[in-house]
């Protein structure tokens, strides 16, 4: 029979509003600064063929077990894996995979809070006109003296942490169901005006065959980036897609909302790339990655472009609801443990765990200015310190939070999650939360979770971890 326990925070309406919340959860920065990038420089559509392949092997899996587990538990990640281990005659202890989870979500958050708070103040910049015609020094001192400013960087950062936490304040159906139906939605119509606006710029195909030129060359130095990226652009290993599935209804197929959610993820990667590189092209610079690209390269093109400010205002606003969609879901599994295991009001959980949050992400806010030569996990001719002032060697408190999460903490989760719905999860309880069509998707199904997707989690964490 299958398990009726309903989640006390609340349930999405219907199928659909989980695919917005967890695609919310996966479109990220990530999409956008990176994933266009790396797709040109790794062998066009045959890397994005690779990638694919990457995705259904193991973030698709990893994704598919977290939302068994948390719409079976129909709990916060943490209550979820103990009461389904102690169901399942397991140890409660692995509870603490989705402990650790959250913590990581948090600790992101931190410093995800201070690099959205940019987007906000580039936002701004936009509409004042600040970019009109700015050369590629004028774009850089323009960033520096942002990132220089711990004041202005507090600001933002405080701003883009009150509206995170006032949405998730309000609840599951109030809270982060209206917002997502709101966010979403323009999130996909700003993706289409920058899409139409590219197609303007008489480089569109210039960047098409930058994104799409099918190169098998390239494929082999791409493969473990594909690996990495298929895992850490779904938002899977810190609890977040296992917290949206507890709200998840009952008839709605698991499978199948999976896979609406990694191809969604991959068009708007895939869009967005469409949609910035002709603009990149058209004012004649080189496409690049990362900060680089979303913080100088792109506001020299949209400073001299025409119409160019009016369109990047739009592309930073599409920044900023892509990085609170994510921010929300990072908060979410931390507030609902809260619920449950104080008490206390979700407005009250929610504040005291929104500050916790922000008072850690002024460290990142200080990395890049008071602090900026303050650096951990120092290691010299004396041996490995924690903490040293230096002007080089080690890590910035935000590139150490960085670190920990997303080399460590991430793969750790997410290889965990797999290994309990694999393994732990009794195969009655699997079936009948997949509720499979055809026989033979279940053998292979298992398969997945229980070797192919750990091997992979396995591979990107010793590669990121030595990198």
């Amino acid at each position: 029979m299958a398990n009726e326990q309903q989640s006390i925070h609340g349930v999405w309406a219907s199928r659909w509003v989980f695919i917005l919340a967890a695609t919310g959860s996966a479109v990220g920065l990530g999409n956008i600064w990176k994933f266009p990038y790396m797709a040109g420089v790794y062998g066009g559509g045959a890397f994005v063929a690779v990638y694919l392949v990457c995705i259904a092997l193991i973030g698709a899996p990893i994704m598919l077990a977290e939302t068994v587990l948390g719409r079976r538990g129909r709990q916060s990640p943490v209550n979820s894996l103990r009461s389904l281990a102690q169901a399942s005659n397991a140890s409660p202890r692995w509870a603490w995979a989705a402990m650790i989870g959250m913590i990581a979500a948090l600790m992101i958050l931190s410093f995800y809070s201070v690099v959205a708070g940019w987007a906000l103040d580039y936002i701004l910049g936009m509409g004042r006109g600040a970019f009109a015609g700015i050369s590629g020094q004028g774009a850089a001192a323009r960033f520096s003296s942002l990132t220089d400013d711990p004041w202005r960087l507090a600001g933002w950062h405080s701003l883009f942490m009150l509206i995170t936490a006032l949405i998730i304040a309000r609840g599951v159906v109030a809270g982060l169901e209206k917002a997502l139906r709101i966010m979403m939605p323009m999130l996909f119509v700003l993706l289409v005006v920058l899409f139409g606006y590219s197609l303007s710029t008489g480089h569109f195909m210039e960047g098409v065959r930058f994104l799409f030129h099918f190169d098998l060359a390239e494929v082999p130095a791409g493969i473990l980036a594909a690996m990495g990226h298929a895992f850490f652009t779904l938002s899977v290993g810190v609890g977040s897609i296992m917290v949206f599935g507890a709200y998840m209804p009952r008839h709605a197929s698991i499978g199948r909302t999976v896979i609406t959610v990694a191809l969604l993820d991959t068009l708007v990667a895939l869009t967005a790339g469409m949609a910035l590189f002709p603009v990149v092209f058209a004012a004649g610079l080189e496409p690049s990655a990362g900060p680089g690209l979303m913080f100088v390269t792109l506001p020299i093109a949209f400073g001299n472009i025409a119409l160019g400010e009016v369109f990047g205002l739009l592309f930073f606003l599409l920044v900023a609801i892509a990085a609170w969609s994510s921010a929300i879901s990072m908060l979410e599994p931390a507030v609902a443990y809260g619920v449950e295991r104080s008490g206390w009001s979700r407005p009250s959980v929610t504040a005291v765990i929104a500050a916790l949050c922000w008072l850690v992400g002024m460290g990142t806010v200080l990395s890049f200015n008071v602090l900026a030569d303050a650096r951990f996990m120092v290691t010299d001719d004396t041996g490995w310190h924690w903490f040293a002032w230096t002007d080089s060697g080690g890590r910035t408190f935000f590139e150490s939070i960085d670190y920990l999460t997303s080399r460590i903490l991430l793969p750790l989760g997410g290889l965990s999650f797999c290994l309990f719905g694999g393994w732990v999860l009794s195969r009655d309880a699997l079936r009948e939360e997949l509720s499979l069509k055809h026989p033979w998707l279940f053998p292979m199904i298992l398969c997945l979770l229980r070797y192919v997707a750990p091997a992979g989690v396995i591979v990107v964490f010793v590669t990121e971890l030595f990198k």
